[in-house]
């Protein structure tokens, strides 16, 4: 069995299930009237498949949620274990350095990768689509559901005269597709680089951004885009508008996720903490303070305006 029978036999459930999600939002997209040809209902029935793929890692995400926080947690038990062997070169320091570190990732229940799990889910996710489209460029029957004919009209299907089954390298002088998919490269380099940066300047505590870590991630932050910028030429327009869509999915979420589960001792925890305690003290709610006492917020008091007195009514109030 060759390389490419292998990864073909590894992705066939993966496709499987694919055009089973495209299958059946074309069908309720076709049930309320789109044109069932139309490449506005294949890219709704991508947009789908997006959100049920998405919507099926948050599990994942929550889980690597709190991966980070226990990453954060032994950062400086781990600068600890570096600074000891800090210099020491030979066989024996560096074995003992990396025993000593997963000694400390076994022990916390810690794991660096974990942050790229998603990721990583996903990418089965981009090849099985990429062969969808590719066997239906080809006029191949799908491995499930997507039958001859609908195979013809995925492949067929346009955006604004650009075919969903073409990329730039592909597009043979058609300008449509080379200007699409160069507006969805830009779109998913910015989202992702801004994805990346809202997590390098508000999500990172002190102690990370003196960590070895920190440094690493700002080299992903661009590096990452790069690779997605180069990777956009070859994929073709329907990968790209999956692709295009889960970063936005990413980017929101992560937007979500800072402002209401930060990470202690970042800036987002402290803008958190500001627009909590501001809230608290409209509502007049008892806080405790840094010293252990308490400071009861009042609530503010609806406080009757005076009406003004006449000269008469004056005179027999002061009488009284």
């Amino acid at each position: 069995m060759d390389i490419l029978s292998f990864f073909g036999t590894l992705l066939w459930p993966i496709k499987w299930v694919i055009e089973a999600i495209l299958v059946a939002f074309h069908t309720l997209l076709t049930s309320v009237g789109l044109d069932p040809a139309a490449g506005i209902t294949w890219v709704l029935s991508i947009v789908g498949l997006v959100l049920v793929v998405r919507a099926a890692l948050i599990p994942i995400f929550v889980r690597q949620i709190k991966s980070q926080r226990r990453m954060l947690e032994v950062a400086p038990q781990l600068k600890k274990i570096q600074d000891k062997y800090k210099g020491k070169k030979d066989q024996f320091s560096r074995e003992a350095m990396s025993r000593e570190t997963m000694e400390l990732y076994r022990k916390t229940g810690t794991n660096p990768l974990s942050s790229c799990l998603p990721l990583l889910l996903q990418m089965p996710i981009f090849f099985g689509l990429f062969s969808v489209l590719n066997d239906a460029q080809h006029s191949k029957v799908g491995v499930g559901l997507l039958n001859e004919q609908l195979s013809s009209q995925f492949a067929n299907a346009e955006i604004l005269g650009a075919p969903l089954r073409l990329a730039i390298s592909t597009a043979d002088g058609n300008a449509t597709v080379i200007i699409i998919a160069a507006v969805m490269v830009v779109l998913m380099t910015a989202s992702q680089f801004i994805t990346q940066l809202q997590i390098m300047s508000k999500n990172q505590s002190a102690e990370m951004k003196a960590s070895p870590m920190y440094r690493q991630q700002r080299i992903l932050l661009y590096l990452l885009p790069l690779v997605f910028a180069f990777s956009g030429f070859t994929f073709p327009l329907g990968v790209m508008t999956y692709w295009l869509v889960s970063n936005f999915w990413t980017m929101g979420q992560q937007f979500l996720v800072i402002r209401n589960m930060p990470t202690p001792g970042s800036e987002a925890a402290l803008a958190r903490e500001a627009r909590l305690a501001k809230r608290n003290q409209r509502k007049g709610i008892v806080e405790e303070d840094k010293t252990g006492g308490t400071v009861v917020v009042e609530e503010p008091k609806n406080v009757q305006r005076q009406q003004p007195l006449s000269k008469n009514r004056a005179k027999k109030q002061n009488k009284k």
